[in-house]
Parts: structure tokens; sequence; C-alpha cells
């Protein structure tokens, strides 16, 4: 019989990528992860040893702790932490069932950027409109919730990540950036092997509509639209992004299930 604190690899799957998802740790002891070194997507990793330092992390969110197998070492880190009255779950079969899972994608370790202050820190262009509020959106849902982003001035990105250990995304020659007929989103989706049906179809939207390339995707001009209102709607880059968070968590939703969804008047759907 299943623990009433356990969560399944199905279960997670659905909450990843929400803006309410759990917090996600991994405990993984060092020499499980170098043998294996990968994480679920917004998954960031803890020692086991350091419950108070975790207490602190968490802040009252809820979490679900991740181990190898599942066994001990999540199991006790759920207990500890439930001792001190926070909501947690452990992942039945850890990371062992993740990977057995066909649809459960895993970031490779190395893909990560050097963190700055235990998180990655990133730097890009100011005023966003498609790509680069895509990019932050994919990165805080499902690679680094913690992520810190700096928008400046397009001649100051590449001072001000040399100057403060940022890295640098959707500038012209960058790494981070586009290649060939791609945008930065479809780069981040290869390098953090985040390649799901969902975010694929959302992907095309995105390329579409920063490409302007409407014809390949229906939804695109869309997209366009809104991006630019909330452009000449927003002055200051943080508040357009905490609008644009919430935009992209809507067709994300869309793009995972509810693609087929028509809408008319009178009746039909609603």
């Amino acid at each position: 019989m299943a623990s009433p604190n356990e969560i399944t690899v199905a279960q997670l799957l659905r909450l990843i990528g929400l803006p309410d998802a759990p917090v996600l740790v991994d405990i993984s002891i060092d020499p499980d992860f170098t043998a294996d070194p990968f994480l679920i997507p917004g998954a960031f990793r803890h020692p086991h040893t350091d419950i108070d330092g975790l207490v602190a992390k968490l802040d009252g969110r809820s979490s679900v702790i991740i181990c190898q197998r599942g066994i001990k070492l999540s199991q006790g880190m759920n207990a500890l932490l439930r001792n001190r009255g926070l909501k947690s779950e452990y992942l039945g079969g850890g990371n062992h069932a993740w990977r057995a899972h066909p649809d459960a994608p895993r970031i490779p370790a190395a893909s990560f950027p050097n963190q700055v202050a235990g998180c990655t820190r990133w730097v890009t262009r100011h005023r966003p409109k498609i790509d680069r509020i895509a990019c932050t959106w994919l990165i805080r849902r499902f690679v680094d919730p913690t992520a810190e982003f700096l928008f400046v001035s397009p001649a100051e990105v590449e001072g001000v990540a040399l100057r403060y250990d940022a890295t640098p995304f959707d500038i012209e020659g960058g790494f981070w950036s586009h290649r060939e007929d791609r945008c930065t989103f479809d780069i981040m989706l290869d390098e953090f092997a985040l390649h799901t049906p969902a975010l694929d179809r959302l992907a095309r939207v995105i390329r579409a509509a920063d490409t302007n390339s409407h014809e390949s995707s229906p939804e695109a001009a869309g997209l366009l639209a809104v991006s630019v209102g909330l452009s000449r709607q927003y002055k200051d880059d943080f508040a357009q992004l905490d609008a644009g968070m919430a935009i992209y968590d809507a067709l994300y939703r869309w793009a995972r299930d509810g693609q087929g969804e028509t809408h008319d008047w009178p009746g039909g759907n609603s």
C-alpha cells in the first residue's frame, strides 16, 4: 500500500510547470548523483544532512523530496519536514522511477550555467516582448524557480554578464540564442532536454510569433498582439514580466491539455 505522503511519477508530471507546483528537492547522495547526473525539471540539490537549511529555504512552501529510490533518504526527510509542520511528500520510486517513465524529461546537470549565491543569473536586453519572456518563463517553471534575471540596454549585456557573472541569452551570436530558423526558446528546450508534446507545441507558437512566420501557427498572431500590448502597457520590465508569466502559464495549459477546445456563440463549447 502506498504511503499517504507518497506522490507518484504520473502525479508529479501533472504538477511540474504550473505556478503553484511544489518545491522539488533532490537529496541524493553525491556518488549516486555523479553516477546519474540528471535532475527532474525544477528540482535543486540539497544535502540530506542539512534539515535546518532546507527548512529555511522552503520558507513554509510545500515540497516533494526526491532521492534515488524513494526509500530511506526521501522518506526520512519527508518525515522530518512534516514534523516541523511543513507540507511535504516524497517521490515514490525516486529518480529510478522517474527515469523509467517514458514521458518524464530529465535535465542534464551539465547544461546548467554557473550559479551565483545558489541560483542561476541571466541577463538580456531590456524591453522584452516574446522570446525573452518565454525563456524567462521556461527557466522559472522548469529549470530554476529561483533564477535571477537582469534586463539592461542591448549594448551592455555582455559587459554586465562579465561583471556580474550572469549568463547572457537572446543576444546575437550568443550560445543561448537563435540558431538558423529556431528561436532561443527552442535552443533552451534542446539544451535542457525539455522536449515534451506540450512544450514543443508551445515552442511552435513562440517561434512563429518571434520570427514573423505566422503562417506556421495560427496562434502566433494573437501572441504577438498580446506581447506588443504588454510592452505598451508596462514601462517597468519586471512588471511586464510578471504579467507575461501569467500569459505563458495560460498558454502552457492550452498546449498541454486544452488545444482541442473551441468556442462559439450561441451554444457550442464555452
